[in-house]
């Protein structure tokens, strides 16, 4: 199996798995630690670059990490949180997000194409990472923010009540 068959299933597998974990996440209130916890966790990864056979020109990764924020547009966009009637805050199930997920899938694997043709399969790892970091990255912020509006508004409808 070559290794970009290979690294093109790898990217199927992380793909179904951001659907089941999303899909699952739906179904219970979500907090600021899930949501920031990813995007920590993966900045991790960029221990990567401890190996030579990684480093790419910066500006590579510079626009690695640009087409990652626009990627995540449709991302923020199908994100959704709403207040139950609970109190607890959730992430509101979205059709749209699955088959968005799919399409940036389907154009990640014809980038890696374009791009394994210039850099070797290693850069081409590393760049694609920074290209994920960067779609994560703002989805999580934007999401964190919409998290923290929510649970202000019942902080403050908290509040008006006790007065």
């Amino acid at each position: 199996m070559t290794a970009e068959i290979l690294s093109s299933l790898i990217a199927v597998v992380f793909a179904l798995t951001v659907i089941f974990v999303r899909v699952r996440a739906s179904r219970k209130p979500t907090n600021a630690r899930k949501i920031l916890i990813p995007p920590v966790a993966m900045s991790t990864g960029f221990l990567m670059y401890i190996a030579p056979q990684t480093h790419e020109p910066f500006l590579y990764a510079v626009a690695a990490f640009l087409v990652g924020v626009i990627f995540s547009y449709p991302l923020i966009s199908t994100s959704k949180m709403y207040r139950a009637e609970d109190g607890h805050i959730y992430l509101k199930r979205s059709r749209g997000f699955i088959a968005i997920l799919l399409i940036l899938l389907a154009l990640r694997i014809i980038l890696h194409t374009y791009v394994e043709q210039y850099v070797t399969i290693l850069q081409t790892g590393s760049l694609f990472f920074v290209l994920a970091f960067g779609m994560i990255l703002p989805w999580r912020i934007v999401m964190y923010l919409r998290y923290r509006h929510l649970a202000g508004q019942r902080v403050a409808a908290a509040s008006e009540s006790a007065s």
